[in-house]
């Protein structure tokens, strides 16, 4: 595997060492494969690096989520970064100082996406950001998402939670919000990527989950929509869990999806 040297750089209060992960395949971000995520919901560094190595050059981007993280704890992101860039979903929502010390911990992994949610406020998203800032004008690569309205709530969820209007309409505000925080972009339903794309503009990255191929079940999202629905409303990537990693061929499975997004310009 290749690795880069060691950088370092100092963040607030503490010098870190910055290790650069390079995987051995890393795909443009502009092609159809570059622009697929897969969502590593499973609970064993063996069942994750095994899925790793086979969607490894097929696939843009890997994620890492809660479940893993928890489970295997920091290795499994150097793990994962040799066979391709990593999006740590961990989706910090704390007080401010306590999220930039959690950012500030996991940035030396170095990993490609790492987020926050927008409903932590403007001065969260606003330190977290500066700090993102600061790893990246020292050789960092990180850049920062804030999660708008999960993809698994409706309208009834958010008023359960006195939470007035449509998800669309929120998940609008939120991206706006985040923007104005200096987030690189946001974690949306693909329900809302042309209207964030609209008011957010080309430079604002838009990740979609919620994603499912023609007729595969919904399991616990709720705004969900196809592929090529994601990337013709202007979603920069869309991520792709159940229907690939559950399948019993995750390869193929991956190469269905990738024949579905193929032809569809990026926005």
């Amino acid at each position: 595997m290749c690795y880069n040297a060691f950088l370092s750089y100092p963040p607030p209060n503490k010098m870190r060492r910055l290790v650069l992960w390079e995987p051995v395949f890393m795909l443009d971000f502009m092609s159809s494969a570059g622009r697929l995520a897969v969502a590593l919901d499973v609970p064993s560094a063996a069942e994750a690096i095994e899925l790793a190595e086979c969607l490894s050059g097929k696939v843009g981007v890997l994620k890492v989520g809660l479940e893993l993280f928890c489970a295997e704890g920091p290795d499994i992101v150097r793990e994962i970064q040799k066979f391709a860039p990593v999006f740590l979903d961990l989706k910090l929502h704390d007080i401010p100082t306590t999220v930039v010390r959690a950012l500030n911990a996991v940035l030396g992994l170095n990993p490609l996406l790492v987020n926050v949610h927008a409903l932590g406020g403007l001065n969260m998203m606003r330190k977290a950001s500066e700090l993102v800032k600061t790893h990246r004008q020292n050789g960092g690569r990180t850049h920062l998402l804030a999660v708008t309205i999960l993809t698994s709530m409706d309208k009834l969820d958010l008023e359960q939670l006195n939470l007035m209007g449509e998800p669309s309409e929120m998940a609008l505000r939120l991206a706006c919000l985040a923007k104005s925080a200096g987030c690189d972009g946001v974690v949306c339903s693909a329900q809302e990527s042309a209207s964030l794309r609209t008011e957010c503009g080309a430079e604002f990255l838009l990740l979609t989950p919620g994603i499912r191929p023609k007729g595969a079940e919904t399991q616990d999202q709720v705004r969900v929509v196809t592929p090529i629905e994601a990337l013709k409303a202007g979603s920069n990537w869309i991520v792709v869990g159940r229907p690939i990693t559950h399948a019993p061929d995750p390869a193929a499975a991956a190469a269905a999806i990738l024949s579905e997004m193929a032809g569809v310009d990026p926005r």
